[in-house]
């Protein structure tokens, strides 16, 4: 059925949330087994910690930047650009920082909270490459702080990737959730916009979420690459993907 509507579509967009990086090995900072175990994560990834606790700050931001260092996308990554290539999937919608769809080379990625795999000044905006931080490097030239690219608490998502986000749901005829819990909003406003404008909504997500019952197709306790694997094998354009 899923398949089916695949080749069907004309405008497909995917939706990734944490479940995506967790298959390859990404920490979940907000599971009882993650980084954020024992800490308050508004007091570390947050605009007054950056201000007021410096330290423990860029010591947090680094261990998140250390923990990437030999991450690897999975295959559901290269599944998708399979799908670009051969399909109508036109966008990923991500709330994940860690990079893995543009180090992937995943097609037309809007980044709704940033990416930790780039610094920039506060100051000036200069970029740098995260390993600064793994160096101890935090000031920039002109004397600013060097920050993580990342939407803080306390800081508004960027309002283009907002617009940007909007735009791509509002024109999808079949959007896919992938790993998203789907409770933090702005996100989660996404798939029922494309609901709102007729898309059929798939939902791929070890848990339940909120949005459950609006989906046409919701599926549980599988992995996601495997899922990716499974419908690429029930569509004919894609038999040749290997």
């Amino acid at each position: 059925m899923i398949a089916r509507w695949l080749m069907e579509s004309r405008y497909t967009v995917i939706f990734t949330g944490a479940g995506m990086s967790t298959e390859s090995g990404v920490p979940d900072f907000r599971s009882s087994q993650g980084l954020w175990r024992g800490t308050h994560s508004q007091s570390l990834a947050s605009v007054e910690a950056m201000e007021q606790d410096t330290g423990d700050f860029v010591s947090f931001y680094r261990s998140r930047i250390e923990a990437l260092q030999h991450i690897q996308p999975h295959k559901g990554y290269a599944i998708l650009n399979t799908w670009a290539e051969k399909l109508h999937v036109k966008s990923i919608i991500t709330q994940n920082t860690d990079f893995l769809h543009q180090k992937s080379a995943n097609r037309n990625v809007i980044t709704l909270h940033g990416t930790i795999q780039q610094l920039h000044c506060r100051i000036c905006k200069a970029k740098y490459p995260a390993e600064y931080y793994i160096n101890e490097q935090i000031y920039c030239s002109c004397g600013g702080f060097i920050r993580p690219s990342v939407v803080l608490f306390g800081e508004s998502l960027d309002h283009q990737s907002l617009a940007d986000a909007e735009s791509e749901s509002a024109q999808a005829d079949l959007f896919i959730v992938l790993g998203s819990s789907l409770v933090v909003s702005p996100a989660n406003l996404f798939p029922q916009i494309a609901k709102e404008h007729g898309a059929r909504l798939v939902i791929v997500n070890h848990d339940p979420t909120p949005l459950d019952s609006l989906a046409d197709a919701v599926i549980h306790d599988t992995n996601i690459g495997d899922f990716l694997e499974d419908i690429s094998l029930q569509t004919p354009v894609l038999h040749d993907m290997e």
